[in-house]
Formats: structure tokens, C-alpha cells, sequence
């Protein structure tokens, strides 16, 4: 996985990535590919889970087989679907980032709802915000945090929020520090 750019360039330089710390750009790189894995790891298990909630929700019994089937085959899509795109995000600069792999992962609503709307489960109430910031998530299910997706993701999460913010935080200060002096 390619984060950052070169570990070279001037204190000053304006270019993303120039006088990285390698070590930490290996350390991103990392923690990046353990959270991109924890989500495809996580996504199909996620979307059966959700699926069952609003069915026994909505009936008041579990799913039946052909629901529980669609369900994990759209989990599966789901981490086929999101998990590259999160990979893609999470290699690509920091600079250059836009969204969150959090934000991606909230896309995968669409999944859990496709189920939901199959087996004949109604749309449910929500409030105005939710209708606004998230105009297609129905079933009010779009993860709000790492640990809504699975409880595993939260450390995750968090150290790789961490150690992009070190990185960014690192290029601010060396493009604000005064050029040297000769």
C-alpha cells in the first residue's frame, strides 16, 4: 500500500509527502491495511446482523432462510463492494483524501436495505437530520461509529485517525517552520 510520498525534500517544501518520515508512513501504511481488512472483515457479518434486527423488529420472529441468504450475499457484496474503495482511499495521500473510510462504509446501508425492502420490511422513522445527512439510509442504519460496524473496528478506527492526523500534523509544522538558514 502506497501512503505518502517521498521521504525527501527540503524543510518548507510545499509538496505533499516531501521529508515524510519513512517510519512513519510505514507505521500509516500499516495500521491502514488493518483497517481496510477489519472491514472486509466485518462487512458481511454486519449486514446479516442488521437484516435480523429490523426483521425480528418489524415480525417479531427471526428471518427466514431465503431472507437470512440474501442477506449474507449481500453482505458479501457489500465488502466487495466497499472494501476496495476504502483500500483505494486509504492509499492515496493524505493531503489528496477526500472523505473518510467511515463515510465509505456507510454507503454499505444500501445493502442491508435492499434485504429489508425485499422482505417486505417498512421504512422507518426518522429524525430530521438523519433524513438530511443521510437522504437514502431508510432503515437508519448507516454506522455512526467503527464500533456500530463491529466492535473490533473501534481501536482500529481511532489509531488510524491518529496516525493520519501525526502525519498531516508532521507536514504542517515543516511547511511552517522558517526556512534554514545559511
Amino acid at each position: 500500500m502506497t501512503v505518502g510520498g517521498n521521504s525527501g525534500g527540503e524543510q518548507g517544501d510545499v509538496t505533499p509527502g516531501a521529508g515524510d518520515d519513512a517510519a512513519d508512513l510505514a507505521r500509516l501504511a500499516a495500521i491502514a491495511e488493518a483497517l481496510a481488512d477489519g472491514i472486509e472483515a466485518a462487512l458481511p457479518g454486519w449486514v446479516e446482523r442488521t437484516v435480523e434486527r429490523l426483521v425480528v423488529a418489524w415480525t417479531g420472529a427471526p428471518a427466514g432462510h431465503a431472507v437470512r441468504a440474501e442477506a449474507a450475499a449481500a453482505g458479501r457484496a457489500a465488502a466487495a463492494d466497499v472494501g476496495p474503495r476504502v483500500r483505494a482511499l486509504l492509499a492515496t495521500d493524505v493531503d489528496a483524501q477526500r472523505g473518510t473510510p467511515l463515510a465509505l462504509v456507510r454507503g454499505a446501508a444500501r445493502w442491508p436495505s435492499e434485504v429489508l425492502r425485499a422482505a417486505g420490511v417498512p421504512e422507518v422513522v426518522r429524525d430530521e437530520f438523519a433524513e438530511r445527512a443521510f437522504p437514502g439510509d431508510v432503515y437508519d442504519l448507516a454506522p455512526a461509529t467503527w464500533a456500530d460496524l463491529d466492535a473490533d473496528l473501534h481501536e482500529r478506527g481511532l489509531v488510524w485517525g491518529a496516525a493520519k492526523a501525526h502525519v498531516v500534523l508532521a507536514r504542517r509544522r515543516r511547511r511552517s517552520a522558517p526556512p534554514p538558514t545559511v
